[in-house]
């Protein structure tokens, strides 16, 4: 994963353009993504797909011809979405169009204008200070034109229809937490799916932020209200600082549950943050009508760690050892969903365990916990808990408890509930 992210970490992106395309067609040499485009113009319920937006080059020249600014260096450098500008301005006038940070001087703003028209420069404060009077000339080869959107699906066909969602953004130029950790982490997701079987249909999305997940639903909303059981916004997962949790509007679908089952028996300390504390795709998903089960699990979430939005969210933030605790998290999150089942139990009063070879011979320590959690399990197998529920209740973690439900379900102790 760290290592797909140096790949990706150079690539300009922006909500539309060159950029995301060569994101996802390096994402396709891992996973077989499909890759669409949305014509600009298009109508995307409330809102309208934007002009496509591609840039070559920017800098800002000194009168002595130094490139004091160079996008090619650093492409946050550039406003994302700026017009294209060749002239020449005093200092007073560039002062307009730059933008840095007080509170942390040494690093770039990521900033940008989607959908009003404007050029500008992102600098850190201690460089703009040391910007001398004089002429400065402005260059920003960029083009604004009618295009499309860009955005990445795979669909990956379990024994039914009903779906799990994963939903990722690549809209970001050079930051690694806050961008390239969730593409990088839910490729590899997307891989490990693949190399098992499946209960459960997943639908996985590669989109820019906000204007790509209401292009997606627009296009597929009735099939995802139909379908999606629970789903994961997956952003910010690549850093060691713990864990942060974001729950869905509702709080309590499968999705949140599940979420809250496996960091809690992981014993890891993380952070609940309601739907009031939102800021990512999860506004779409999760919004009146269209009420998706989505929420999300992260490292440092956005908005929440100081290297958030600047040069500062680098390669050096991101670990290999992060990406790899968040990826084993979201896959016992997926075994779990494709596990959870509503159990019940088959028998009156305590079944007779002795005699299907349930029960230990001799009796340890550790028999006595095994023996303990199958009853335990047994007596909330009531028909109506799931075993998220149930495993809630007993204290007990599912991967512990799947082997004592296989050999139930084996000996004809519990059912399956249609649900």
């Amino acid at each position: 994963m760290h290592q797909l992210m140096k790949k990706l970490y150079p690539i300009c992106r922006s909500i539309t353009g060159d950029g995301v395309r060569e994101t996802l067609r390096i994402i396709q040499e891992v996973i077989p993504l499909k890759i669409n485009e949305v014509p600009s113009g298009t109508k995307v319920f409330d809102w309208e797909i934007p002009k496509e937006w591609n840039i070559r080059d920017a800098y800002i020249l000194d009168e002595d011809g130094n490139r004091v600014v160079d996008f090619k260096k650093n492409n946050l450098h550039v406003i994302s979405y700026s017009i294209p500008v060749d002239k020449v301005v005093t200092l007073e006038e560039l002062q307009n169009h730059l933008y840095s940070l007080e509170d942390q001087p040494d690093a770039i703003p990521y900033i940008t204008s989607y959908y009003k028209e404007r050029w500008g420069f992102c600098i850190s404060h201690n460089q703009r200070k040391k910007l001398k009077e004089g002429k400065y000339r402005v260059y920003i080869d960029s083009e604004l034109k009618e295009g499309s959107l860009t955005y990445g699906e795979l669909i990956i066909p379990g024994e039914c229809e009903e779906e799990i969602f994963l939903s990722t953004y690549v809209c970001h130029p050079s930051m690694a937490n806050n961008e390239l950790s969730g593409p990088v982490l839910t490729t590899y997701l997307a891989k490990w799916i693949i190399s098992r079987p499946r209960k459960y249909t997943l639908r996985i999305i590669f989109i820019p932020e906000t204007i790509g997940s209401i292009t997606y639903l627009s296009r597929n909303l009735a099939e995802m209200k139909k379908n999606i059981i629970a789903g994961y916004n997956i952003s910010c997962v690549g850093d060691e600082r713990g864990y942060s949790y974001l729950s869905s509007r509702d709080g309590n679908t499968l999705a949140d549950r599940v979420a809250i089952n496996i960091l809690t028996f992981n014993k890891l300390d993380f952070i609940t943050y309601s739907f009031l504390e939102r800021g990512s795709d999860e506004r779409q998903y999760c919004s009146p009508g269209i009420d998706l089960p989505v929420a999300s699990i992260m490292r440092s979430k956005f908005g929440e760690y100081p290297e958030y939005h600047t040069s500062l969210d680098n390669l050096e933030l991101v670990t290999a050892a992060g990406l790899q605790g968040s990826l084993d998290i979201y896959k016992q999150c997926i075994e779990l969903i494709e596990r959870n089942e509503t159990y019940k139990v088959n028998c009156f009063g305590e079944p007779q365990l002795g005699k299907r070879g349930l029960y230990p011979t001799l009796s340890t320590k550790e028999s006595g916990r095994i023996v303990r959690d199958m009853m335990n399990f047994l007596a909330y197998a009531d028909g109506e808990k799931d075993l998220v529920e149930i495993s809630q209740l007993i204290h007990v973690p599912v991967w512990e408890l799947f082997p004592i439900i296989d050999k139930l379900y084996q000996n004809d102790l519990i059912s399956k509930m249609n649900t």
